[in-house]
């Protein structure tokens, strides 16, 4: 459907897919680095399984309430959710489990700006959440770090 001339099409709601072994530990982690929550969807994953929608073996155990096994999301605090399903309607990460192990570069990575002065405490504290340096760059356009996240996931410290 191509839209008229005078309607404005509305911006499209998005989220970044993160491929990961372990789904619920980069959620952690990236909550963690982000400053951003881990989704409760346990409401909707305990709905689905009265229902007889969702096998038990669909589940597991995290932080002490029902998830989904494969995939777990983390969102900006500030943002709106829905609160009958705990998923975000903001900037959100969905972390979704994969059987292939990362094998080459990201072709998409996050950049942090933790702000002016503050890239040395934040890569400090990065790398006490599993994080760990891969190198830092000095070019006349700027200096960043290049850290890997604990699956080897690239992404910039600015």
């Amino acid at each position: 459907m191509t839209p008229t001339p005078d309607a404005t099409p509305a911006p499209l709601h998005w989220k970044l897919v993160i491929d990961a072994a372990d789904p619920h530990a980069q959620a952690d982690f990236w909550a963690a680095a982000l400053h951003y929550e881990v989704e409760d969807n346990s409401a909707l994953v305990e709905r689905l399984l009265e229902l007889g929608a969702l096998p038990g073996a669909a589940t597991v155990e995290f932080h002490g309430r029902p998830a989904f096994r494969d995939l777990i999301a983390v969102r900006h605090p500030d943002d709106p959710y829905d609160k009958e399903r705990g998923t975000g309607l903001g900037r959100r990460l969905l972390f979704q489990r994969v059987p292939e192990a990362k094998t080459v570069k990201n072709r998409l990575h996050l950049d942090l700006h933790p702000g002016e002065g503050r890239r040395a405490d934040e890569v400090e504290r990065l790398e006490r959440l599993g994080a760990r340096v891969l190198r830092e760059v000095r070019e006349p356009s700027g200096e960043w770090v290049v850290m890997a996240d604990p699956e080897g996931n690239e992404f910039c410290v600015a």
